[in-house]
């Protein structure tokens, strides 16, 4: 499909991507668009319509977010298949048709998976009565904006023991992830800042990003962190970063970058630093690695954590600290917001932290991924001369640089093939290198321990591997 012809209304108060999207969706509904149809480009889409990309871009990912379309890297979008029918056109008659079948995906390396098979059931079931049997009518009222003060006194105790952040209960906000969160920051700092990512990086931020006026830069990313020195020449105002375990590649900002980066904050009014402090928690090897707040002596970084790795993602209990010049502005400016996680569940993770069974899951859990990371380590050393490895010093993944003349598109089709699902760095990257050998980001987490050998191993025939 060359066009796409979509009537738009641009004076309604419904946005232009809204529009574009219930179009499109209504066309894949109503079997005018056919199963596997592949869209306009976006920018061949945005030329026709007379709109800009960042509108076509946030259809076509809300499309995919709902199961109407699938992209495939360096292909293009494709239509799926409506509620399991396909549509067929016959003498001007529409038929239903089982669809194809989806895939059996037996092995699923999504980097972002945890392993829930030994999360402490037992211990959180009895907090979870407790609470219940002792709370009161007030649990049941809307709490403090920022979260209850008992739960972000126990976030600050255990940040300044484990991260060394120095910071009040009063400076912490409590929210339903980070994407909730990173919206707040955005809406705080106006939408006159001009905004820096990582490259690769987090897709999330730059999802978001897309839906608001801000500006942003990617920024390369090497085996000491971010490029520092194009942040300093570049015109942005706030940098996102995660600097002790760079996603995807796992890469620390060294310390000389780190220095440079808070002299660049600290150097103008307005600039920020946001600290993404991804994975922390996991470090297989060497010393724990200081997160960037504790270096900020000028309250230039927001720091961003989440109990998503370490704990459940589905509790959606994440937290920022904010320096303290932006305390004030923004509980003036969010006085109104009432926090976005369920009080019961703070309670609940408080008494969980304050009992000390939030630091032995960890310890248990490191203990775990540790065993996890080195039988995947182990499965891949025959094959070094063909498969390099980044990242493999901490964090719930790794990055495999394959070297055997398969395209990275292929390497994801052949594994989806043995059914086992692999993820492209492309699909966390804007600007690509394609002069470089593919690379696949590979989760080991959600994969059960004694699943490994085989989960690595069907990867490992699907690219052409003999595996021992």
């Amino acid at each position: 499909m060359e066009m796409l012809w979509c009537e738009l209304n641009r004076t309604s108060s419904i946005p232009i991507y809204e529009q574009l999207y219930s179009h499109i969706k209504n066309e894949i509904t109503e079997g005018r668009i056919d199963y596997g149809t592949k869209l306009p480009s976006k920018r061949k889409l945005a030329d026709f319509l007379k709109i800009s990309q960042n509108t076509v871009e946030s259809t076509y990912e809300q499309l995919t977010a709902e199961g109407y379309v699938e992209v495939i890297p360096r292909k293009g979008f494709f239509v799926q298949a409506y509620e399991d029918l396909e549509y067929i056109r016959s003498d001007d008659k529409i038929t239903d048709v089982p669809a194809q079948q989806t895939d059996v995906i037996r092995f699923n390396f999504h980097p972002t998976h945890i392993d829930t098979l030994h999360f402490p059931f037992e211990k959180w079931r009895k907090y979870m009565k407790n609470t219940v049997d002792l709370a009161n009518s007030d649990i049941l009222l809307l709490g403090h904006n920022q979260g209850e003060e008992t739960f972000r006194r126990e976030i600050a105790n255990y940040l300044y023991h484990s991260r060394g952040v120095q910071c009040t209960p009063d400076q912490i906000v409590v929210g339903a992830g980070i994407e909730t969160l990173l919206q707040q920051v955005f809406l705080l700092l106006g939408d006159h800042k001009t905004y820096g990512i990582e490259d690769p990086g987090y897709q999330l931020m730059r999802k978001l990003l897309r839906n608001y006026p801000n500006d942003f830069y990617p920024f390369s990313v090497d085996a000491e962190g971010v490029d520092v020195d194009r942040v300093i020449q570049s015109p942005i105002d706030v940098l996102y970063t995660t600097p002790s375990h760079h996603f995807p590649y796992g890469s620390v900002l060294s310390v000389n970058r780190r220095k440079k980066l808070l002299n660049w904050a600290d150097a103008v009014d307005g600039r920020y630093i946001i600290e993404d402090d991804y994975d922390s928690e996991f470090r297989y090897s060497g010393k724990t690695i200081p997160s960037l707040h504790s270096m900020d002596a000028s309250g230039k970084v927001i720091y961003l954590g989440t109990f998503s790795k370490s704990l459940i993602p589905s509790a959606r209990i994440s937290y920022m600290v904010l320096p303290k010049p932006l305390v004030a502005m923004y509980q003036k400016a969010f006085s109104f917001y009432h926090s976005t996680v369920s009080r019961i569940d703070q309670h609940v993770l408080t008494e969980f932290m304050k009992q000390g069974d939030f630091e032995k899951h960890l310890n248990r859990m490191r203990k775990i991924y540790r065993r996890k990371l080195e039988k995947v380590l182990s499965l891949l050393k025959p094959y070094e001369e063909k498969l390099s490895i980044i990242g493999e010093r901490s964090g719930l993944h790794i990055v495999l640089i394959v070297k055997n003349g398969i395209s990275e598109d292929e390497l994801v089709e052949k594994a989806r093939l043995a059914e086992a699902k692999v993820y492209p760095l492309s699909a966390y990257s804007i600007e690509i290198d394609h002069t470089l050998p593919p690379r696949i980001v590979l989760g080991f987490a959600g994969i059960a321990e004694e699943k490994l050998e085989e989960a690595v191993g069907a990867v490992l025939r699907a690219w052409g591997y003999k595996t021992i």
